[in-house]
């Protein structure tokens, strides 16, 4: 007696249950894999039981910063954003312990021994107009500066917004600048009146030196307003450029002055023929 064969259908059937049974295990693997890589938190609450005040690293005093602003729309703490890995990345693994008790630090980190890209490419995320809008190119991004390493941005108030502490930031890579500052003659920088962007920029990559105006001249015009002019007799080197007399950081003759009063305006032999050429 013939048995009644079974219906292709049915083994269709049986096949693509086991085929969905397959891909429906892939597919909890997968989540169960990214669980550690792609989730956000629930949000600044839980970063605060470890960096909240008198911890290490403690990031509370953000809350009394612009950026903790949450009805901003350019805030991290904004609706629809992810307050704290807004910036440091979706950081599930680092929330998890590990087994001897260590944890991963954050996708994204401001340390020193993380590169300057990754970093300011964060901050450029948001910070991209305005002064920071000729960032890229400038000095600092060519010599790979990271944004993190002048400002704090977990600080209430930021030192380099402070006029001496702005300066000790600037001269731990400018050290012969700061030794200028402490010539005879030198602009009243080490006593706070004033500080190193109100000359220069440096965000700003448009202009030479990193100056906050187009030329040495119209940079050196915001305080000295008088040596504008234009002038019935004027000394061309004058209109020309101020830092041809004048070393701006500092000197060890009056004035900023590059030689001594007696002999620059008549000038030396070898000084007259750098201005003029010798067969000119």
């Amino acid at each position: 007696m013939l048995k009644k064969p079974v219906p292709r259908s049915g083994l269709n059937s049986v096949f693509v249950f086991l085929l969905l049974l397959g891909n429906v295990s892939v597919a909890f693997g997968d989540e169960e894999a990214d669980d550690t890589t792609a989730e956000y938190s629930s949000g600044a609450k839980q970063c605060m039981t470890c960096h909240s005040e008198g911890k290490e690293p403690a990031a509370h005093e953000v809350f009394l910063t612009p950026m903790g602003i949450s009805n901003s729309p350019d805030s991290p703490f904004a609706e629809g954003r992810h307050d704290c890995e807004t910036c440091h990345g979706p950081s599930a693994s680092h929330r998890k312990k590990q087994k001897d008790g260590t944890r991963l630090s954050p996708q994204i980190t401001f340390a020193k021994g993380t590169p300057a890209e990754p970093q300011n490419s964060v901050c450029m995320g948001c910070h991209n107009e305005g002064n920071m809008i000729h960032w890229t190119g400038s000095m600092h991004e060519e010599e790979e500066v990271a944004c993190a390493s002048c400002h704090e941005v977990h600080a209430a108030r930021d030192p380099v917004m402070d006029k001496l502490a702005q300066q000790e930031k600037c001269f731990a890579c400018h050290p012969r600048t700061r030794a200028a500052t402490f010539m005879a003659s030198s602009h009243p920088l080490r006593f706070g009146e004033m500080t190193c962007t109100d000359c220069h920029n440096p965000h700003n990559g448009a202009n030479d030196f990193l100056l906050a105006r187009s030329t040495v001249n119209d940079t050196c015009y915001t305080c000295h307003a008088e040596k504008r002019g234009p002038f019935l007799w004027e000394h061309a080197p004058v209109s020309e450029d101020c830092t041809l007399c004048h070393n701006p950081h500092g000197s060890n003759h009056a004035a900023l002055l590059k030689q001594r009063p007696p002999l620059l305006p008549a000038m030396s032999f070898t000084r007259w023929t750098s201005c003029n050429g010798l067969y000119e």
